[in-house]
């Protein structure tokens, strides 16, 4: 029996990704843990290994394709002893117990075919009748339809919520409007149930391409598409942004007594042989200490190292930090685990391969989903202080500026040191004022004394 060979999710949120090289052909022969395919997703390129052996039969997504959707069928496999064209011609007919679990509200959200090719579908059998409150719940806050379907409501005044849907999962299509139009059954749409349809009057749409276009010269400006990293980046941000009540805190930071002891860990750093010749087992940076007077502050404030959800406050036992790294096209925040536990030289080691396979777009999932705070630093860029904002389900983050020669008032003496200016965001549900300034001093206090990260 032919083996069907579908889109894995390669992380517990990813919907779809790009098919980006197959690595066998059509009559290769592939066996359990043979890599067969690579996908990209929005953070990282990752190798897909056959589960099952047998005969390439059929490729099905060619490579290059993008937007390939979570279970879809991208290839087939023929068994042991089983003619591979048969199984390229039978497979896909059924398809795997996974496909059919795909949500239905999927549909809704991103339809891709007008009504009447659902309706020619042979596969896509009536479902039973659906009450007009049952179809709500399928889609959120508006009837379960084709954008066909509600645009022919709209024009003839009809309410879609008086309306049984025939299509797949109840779906409203063309046909049953049509029929409620030369029924006369459906009632019209009330300005309440109009308003129920649309977003609420609150919410701000943003500006649609075509105005944004028209506001420049024509020919001055070329269009590029955005990639799906860049996507998955505005959608976080702007749920970020919408949900989370931030809270801003900004502390001095004092690093003269931080930069002479890293001047003396790093003098005293043995050697080892590689390729490349003797090399330092460590080289530290200012953000590995960083990120270790990070991880020791909510240590030292447990109540700060949370994740809120709206039913529990979720409070971590370990401080795992994640780390803001560029790369082409965005940004990632691979997470160092367990960091206060680290010692300063592996914090080093561990984030400077993270960052390279983050750039190589190598890092797994698991490198970068989680953690339970962030760090963003700008420094290196001259920038002397920003506000970050919060990566859920983080309760906080810290924006590292530039450190810089200030004059400082120290016992009635103007003083010249070396200081840098820091800014907490938490996530005011979680962290609020008092237990915020509270995690910002004890991150001031283990970098203006580090001699406490060593012990």
């Amino acid at each position: 029996m032919p083996i069907n060979i579908t889109m894995p999710a390669l992380s517990p949120t990813m919907e779809e990704g790009n098919l980006a090289k197959w690595l066998v052909k059509e009559g290769d022969k592939v066996g359990p843990g043979d890599v067969i395919a690579e996908i990209e997703t929005d953070k990282a390129t990752m190798e897909v290994e056959a589960v099952d052996e047998g005969t390439v039969a059929k490729i099905v997504v060619p490579a290059g394709t993008e937007g390939v959707k979570v279970n879809a069928l991208i290839a087939i496999l023929a068994a042991e002893g089983e003619d591979v064209g048969a199984a390229a011609k039978g497979g896909g007919d059924a398809a795997p117990a996974k496909a059919e679990a795909a949500p239905a509200a999927a549909t809704a959200e991103a339809p891709k075919a007008d009504a009447p090719k659902e309706e020619k579908k042979p596969e896509a059998a009536p479902a039973p009748a659906v009450t007009p409150a049952a179809a709500p719940a399928q889609s959120g806050d508006r009837p379960f339809s084709s954008p066909l379907a509600r645009r022919i409501a709209k024009d003839a005044g009809i309410d879609l919520s008086g309306v049984t849907g025939s299509g797949p999962h109840g779906r409203v299509i063309k046909k049953d409007v049509e029929a409620a139009i030369s029924g006369g059954g459906a009632k019209e749409a009330t300005p309440a149930a109009a308003a129920s349809t649309s977003a609420p009057a609150s919410a701000p749409k943003p500006m649609s391409d075509d105005t944004v276009l028209k506001l420049f010269e024509q020919g001055s400006y070329e269009l590029v598409p955005h990639d799906g990293m860049r996507k998955t980046i505005a959608k976080r941000l702007l749920e970020a942004k919408s949900t989370v009540p931030h809270f801003y805190l900004t502390v001095d930071c004092e690093l003269d007594a931080l930069l002479a002891l890293r001047a003396q860990i790093n003098a005293a750093s043995p050697m080892r042989k590689t390729e490349k010749g003797d090399v330092p087992a460590y080289k530290l940076s200012v953000n590995d200490m960083i990120i270790k007077a990070m991880a020791l502050a909510l240590r030292d404030v447990p109540d700060a190292n949370v994740s809120w959800t709206e039913a529990n406050m979720v409070k971590h036992k370990h401080s795992d930090v994640g780390v803001a790294v560029s790369i082409p096209g965005g940004l990632i925040t691979p997470i160092i685990r367990k960091a206060e536990e680290k010692t300063l030289s592996t914090i080093s080691n561990e984030m400077k391969d993270l960052a390279k396979r983050a750039r190589d777009r190598k890092l797994k999932p698991e490198e970068y989903q989680g953690g339970t705070t962030a760090v963003s630093n700008l420094g290196m860029f001259g920038v002397k202080d920003f506000a970050a904002i919060i990566n859920p389900p983080h309760a906080t983050i810290l924006a590292i500026g530039a450190g810089e020669e200030r004059a400082v008032v120290k016992k009635g003496e103007i003083k010249v040191a070396t200081v840098m200016s820091v800014t907490l965001s938490t996530d005011h549900r979680a962290v609020d004022g008092a237990l915020g300034a509270e995690l910002a001093q004890a991150f001031k206090r283990h970098i203006e004394n580090p001699m406490g990260m060593l012990v």
